[in-house]
């Protein structure tokens, strides 16, 4: 079976999936798609006892796909900047503060606090980790998934602010994460007594502010480019292959090519820069360009995401641990949020109950079982990818299909003043 034929069966499997949630289920779609997926593994696995025909070919498609690659290395790219290109840049330039420290210090929190929780629970439940992989965990289950809060954000009619905030946190706490991942990550396998502060200095330097310096370079180019030419046909090709080159750019000079393709989209798309360079009809293609790139990886995704309980390791602890981490995550990331949140909502005006829906509202995907994908055996890798499903599974599911009803509560009791718009 080859990669063509891997790719036609998962759009297949992705559109077959789409229509039925469109037509009967009309959920959102990442949620409906990753919920069909799921009850359609476990129906395979049922008819297995019968026939594992149907379970043989899911399972061989899975391990052809390295999904931590497929998804930290190619698609992530084009859906950040999918996203970046189509966020409110003037709300976002009024927000950055805030949504600097939720996605640097909110973020580096929540992976202390949900570690050193995790550390003590598994203890109690009989499982001896060293605390450096509960710290891994932490660190790969803190991000939140912009991917997975963009669809439903649009649905749910949040505030502008409040849309920017839980968006712009996604959209940079996802590269922010990853670089704390990879530095804890190196720490466990080579030993703390080898990596040097100065080490981790240099490794956040180069990842975090080389990515942003790549990401505003390849805005620049782009801007230039398309500002000197009208043909809406070259003008989509020149922002595709911003995003192709630069994430390769990124990845041999080991920059954060999330970082830096949030920080091109926003460029390129704030209106400025759309008023300067783009035509009418340009700006349309565009759009509808990178939305529908947008909305074919996001589909292939969350089959994905479902399809990945083949690879899962069950066990009744794991289980236990999986739901415990539940109330875990939510608990540090309310926290996490707590100080910043009190800090600036004063002179910002931040909508009742922030803390409350950034907490339910910051859902966990793709990029949390990527990561979980890439621990080794030594690193108790089966245990912590069954806890990450487990988490993100009611993270999508749950928090996202009841999310927007939170939202309109609050919004219905606070409602927005035309001058917050």
């Amino acid at each position: 079976m080859d990669y063509f034929l891997i790719i036609a069966i998962l759009v297949t499997i992705a559109a077959l999936f789409g229509y039925i949630n469109v037509r009967f289920l009309k959920m959102p779609n990442t949620i409906g798609l990753m919920l069909i997926t799921i009850v359609f593994t476990l129906a395979i696995f049922a008819i297995s006892f019968v026939d594992d025909t149907l379970l043989d070919a899911e399972k061989y498609i899975i391990t052809q796909i390295d999904f931590k690659s497929l998804l930290l290395d190619v698609m992530l790219s084009f859906l950040l900047f999918a996203g970046a290109l189509h966020t409110n840049f003037q709300q976002l330039k009024v927000q950055r503060w805030p949504i600097l420290v939720f996605a640097t210090f909110g973020v580096l929190i929540s992976t202390f606090l949900v570690g050193t929780a995790m550390f003590f629970v598994l203890q109690l439940l009989g499982m001896e980790i060293a605390y450096i992989y509960c710290l891994l965990f932490g660190a790969l289950i803190s991000p939140t998934d912009p991917i997975a809060v963009l669809g439903i954000l649009k649905k749910s009619g949040a505030p502008k602010k409040l849309e920017t905030k839980i968006v712009g946190e996604s959209l940079f706490n996802d590269g922010v994460g990853v670089v704390i991942f990879l530095t804890i990550f190196e720490i466990a396998r080579l030993g703390a007594d080898t990596v040097t502060p100065g080490d981790v200095a240099a490794l956040f330097g180069l990842e975090v502010g080389g990515g942003i310096l790549l990401g505003l370079a390849l805005g620049f180019v782009t801007y230039r480019l398309m500002k000197s030419i009208d043909d809406y046909d070259i003008e989509v090709i020149i922002t595709l292959a911003a995003v192709m080159m630069g994430t390769v750019i990124a990845q041999k000079f080991h920059l954060s090519a999330p970082l830096a393709m949030v920080t091109a989209g926003l460029f390129v798309g704030n209106d400025t820069v759309r008023a300067s360079t783009m035509s009418e009809i340009t700006e349309t293609y565009v759009d509808k360009f990178w939305e529908l790139i947008d909305i074919l990886l996001n589909t292939i995704l969350f089959v994905l995401i479902g399809m990945e309980m083949l690879v899962l390791t069950f066990e009744g602890n794991y289980i236990v641990a999986g739901i415990l981490a539940i109330p875990i995550v939510l608990v540090c990331r309310y926290s996490s949020l707590l100080l910043p949140i009190n800090f600036f909502k004063k002179r910002l005006d931040f909508v009742p109950k922030t803390n409350l829906i950034m907490t339910w509202g910051g859902l966990r995907g793709g990029i949390s079982i990527a990561l979980a994908l890439g621990l080794t055996q030594e690193m108790h890798r089966d245990l912590f990818l069954v806890i990450t499903y487990v988490v993100v599974v009611f993270s999508i599911i749950v928090q996202g299909l009841t999310v927007g009803n939170l939202i309109k509560k609050v919004t219905t009791k606070y409602p927005e003043s035309p001058k917050e718009l």
